[in-house]
């Protein structure tokens, strides 16, 4: 080898080196930069996992622990012991099983307790249940004047009933005739309106 050859080689070896170098400081100042977001980064990714793995651990075990809790409700309706944990632990549920007990036994006074209930349907199928079991006139047609009542129809054709019962038949056939064509109970209200109430 010519020493213009060697020279040449020991240039090259140099600039690959000096290039090594020259990223090696551009990745140190980066670093010196930006070390403060990078270990903030780090600690947030860190923390959020953390929080996401606690926030799953503590939401099983709340579920297995109203699971348990209905298991015993189920097993002995009246302990209060497990009514008054199921209402700290879930009181949306808690709402859904005294409506549950209240219908089953026909429990006006928690039917009417419930009627404010935050749990969604319950508040209305507890006005509903509280109207149609007391047979009260003025809460079934509030309730069927309600938007948005699931059980409308049903309520109006109470109604008629009841008011076919008074001998006010033309105020039974008004509510029959809000019961639109495409309700499952239309045929029930047609034939009231045909046999029922002449």
């Amino acid at each position: 080898m010519s020493l213009k050859e060697n020279i040449g080689m020991v240039k090259e070896g140099l600039t690959a080196e000096e290039q090594f170098f020259e990223k090696a400081v551009v990745t140190e100042k980066f670093v010196k930069k930006y070390k403060n977001v990078m270990i903030g980064s780090v600690v947030v990714l860190v923390l959020v996992v953390a929080g996401n793995i606690i926030y799953n651990m503590n939401r099983t075990s709340t579920l297995n622990a109203v699971n348990r809790t209905l298991v015993a409700l189920e097993a002995n309706p009246s302990s209060k012991v497990a009514q008054d944990k199921l209402a700290s632990l879930s009181p949306t549920l808690n709402d859904v099983w005294l409506y549950s007990q209240a219908v089953a036994h026909q429990d006006l006074k928690t039917l009417n307790s419930l009627q404010k209930s935050k749990a969604p349907l319950i508040g209305g199928l507890a006005t509903y249940e509280a109207a149609q079991n007391s047979q009260d006139k003025a809460k079934l047609e509030a309730y069927a004047q309600t938007q948005g009542a699931i059980y409308r129809d049903l309520a109006q054709v109470q109604l008629a009933i009841i008011l076919m019962n008074e001998n006010k038949i033309a105020d039974a056939h008004e509510h029959l005739s809000m019961i639109g064509i495409e309700s499952p109970l239309a045929p029930v209200a047609k034939a009231l309106m045909h046999y029922g109430v002449k």
